[in-house]
């Protein structure tokens, strides 16, 4: 019977039982307010989960979504948790296809599009010559780029990749830093490196580096350039200013795709508002050829605690800006004085 009491154990298979439970069990304890009429204990690799059979057998289902999403993914949130034991993930049913691979990696390993809007960019790439990706930190906009980035010369669509961005302080001066000019530089290009180290073999990634095929260098080396058979992803792009990104995208030449990337939270000119990121996406929304991708905290891939600390920066963020503007309004009306009492006033000091 439907309604019957049921003590069932259900078995963790194909994913770390810590990725699957999350930080300090918070997924877990997630899954048990969702899943109020059934009763769940975690032992290791199995739950014990109690309940009338139906439920339990919803429970069940659902946790094979889960486990399903993560081996096609690669990764959890709360978010996929929620939509999982509400309205369901029936993409999670589907298998891995070749289709997700982008390139092959390193030791075998299998460069994928790992999210919903990962995917996006993955399918915008092949229908437009420029593509803006933003988002915030860990939502894999940059691993992705340079993933289509390494495919292409691979697969010789292009001659060279080219990986630049602006060298912003973000609360360190070039100046203080030890080395000549390419030293002081390449702390700011390290993760283009990391991304490629991941997916061309060392040797082979010097040789490009030695002979131009892949070069990385800052944002003004790009000046006076016309960039022609190739591939360039323009990162940290929330650090340029209007002039900047305007002069990068008019040295794109024939057969080059382009890539522009950035987090417009985390912006380190000196007025937020220089920001030409902001600008270039409002001013090109609407241009045939070029695609948007708005990455949001659903595709944060890295450590489950960066969620949780980009929803904390970004609520303080709103909370500061409210607050700003409740200052602002009490400092209008104090200094705004209406005709009448003007008129007091000056009978007053009369």
């Amino acid at each position: 019977m439907a309604n019957e009491a049921v003590n069932k154990e259900v078995i963790i298979e194909g994913v770390d039982p810590r990725e699957l439970y999350g930080a300090q069990e918070c997924f877990l304890e997630q899954m048990r307010e969702l899943s109020p009429t059934v009763k769940i204990v975690a032992r290791g690799s199995s739950l014990k989960v109690l309940g009338a059979k139906r439920d339990v057998e919803s429970f069940e289902r659902k946790i094979g979504a889960l486990v399903a999403y993560y081996v096609k993914y690669g990764h959890i949130s709360s978010e996929v948790v929620s939509q999982a034991f509400s309205t369901g993930i029936s993409e999670c049913s589907e298998p891995v296809s070749d289709k997700d691979t982008i390139v092959f990696g390193n030791n075998g390993n299998i460069i994928r599009a790992r999210t919903v809007n990962q995917r996006r960019l993955v399918e915008l790439y092949g229908k437009n010559d420029l593509l803006f990706a933003v988002g915030p930190a860990g939502s894999g906009k940059t691993y992705t780029a340079i993933a289509l980035a390494v495919k292409a010369l691979k697969e010789k669509e292009v001659r060279r990749v080219i990986l630049t961005r602006p060298a912003v302080e973000a609360g360190e001066k070039l100046g203080f830093l030890p080395g000549d000019m390419k030293e002081k530089l390449d702390p700011y290009l390290q993760p283009l490196y990391d991304a490629l180290n991941d997916m061309i073999p060392a040797a082979k990634l010097q040789k490009y580096l030695e002979d131009g095929t892949v070069q990385i260098a800052p944002l003004a080396y790009m000046r006076g350039r016309t960039l022609d058979n190739a591939f360039v992803i323009l990162d940290e792009a929330q650090n340029t200013t209007r002039s900047q990104i305007k002069m990068f995208l008019t040295r794109m030449g024939r057969n080059a795709k382009f890539i522009v990337t950035g987090d417009v939270t985390q912006i380190d000119l000196p007025r937020k508002s220089d920001s030409g990121l902001t600008q270039a996406m409002d001013t090109l929304r609407d241009i045939t050829g070029i695609g948007m991708v708005e990455f949001d905290k659903r595709d944060i891939v890295r450590h489950p605690l960066v969620k949780y600390i980009v929803d904390a920066f970004d609520k303080r963020a709103a909370e500061e800006e409210k607050a700003e503007k409740r200052g602002k309004a009490n400092e209008a009306e104090k200094t705004i004085e209406t005709p009448v009492v003007r008129l007091r006033k000056t009978r007053k000091e009369e």
